[in-house]
């Protein structure tokens, strides 16, 4: 009956279901040379569930962790740190050093095109902030396509890709 605590949306509910019960439904399964004996088994059962529970959440923090620190190291958010640390605006709002939090979104790569949709948060001394980052590669080059820059408790964005013209004036190559 404990193996139910792997499935999914129901197994964290069962988790609460087994502490509650787990004690009794043990006691009844088994016929137990003494109290003593099934207490100091139910001891033994307990700390290797806080074994398991302990390595259960290194795992899961290293894989997000994990995670987290591959988003960071992509060349679309390098470019994009780089673009926040340009702006003058930015560095207005925020100050420097700034620094970023947890990058969310995606990176998808195939051959030498991607794109990327990220987002992350941006602190600094005097402020902070949420950067949204579209960007692509194409031919192995990545560039920011979109890219603003919302300050905490603003709805005004502030545009960090401007427009670029769709034809150059003439006599200009």
């Amino acid at each position: 009956v404990a193996l139910v605590v792997f499935v999914p949306l129901v197994g964290f509910a069962w988790l609460f279901v087994l502490g509650i019960k787990g004690n009794e439904w043990a006691w009844r399964n088994k016929r137990w040379a003494s109290v003593e004996a099934f207490q100091a088994a139910q001891r033994r059962w307990a700390r290797w569930g806080v074994v398991a529970w302990l390595a259960s959440l290194d795992v899961f923090g290293e894989i997000f962790f994990g995670i987290f620190a591959l988003m960071k190291d992509t060349e679309a958010y390098k470019l994009a740190l780089a673009r926040l640390e340009a702006d003058e605006r930015v560095v207005e709002i925020v100050g420097k050093p700034l620094s970023t939090g947890f990058v969310s979104g995606q990176v998808r790569m195939a051959g030498a095109r991607g794109s990327a949709s990220l987002s992350f948060s941006v602190e600094g001394p005097k402020g902070k902030g949420m950067a949204f980052v579209e960007a692509s590669q194409d031919m192995g080059q990545w560039k920011i396509d979109r890219m603003v820059f919302q300050p905490d408790g603003s709805s005004r964005r502030l545009n960090l890709v401007p427009e670029a013209p769709d034809e150059l004036p003439p006599g200009t190559t």
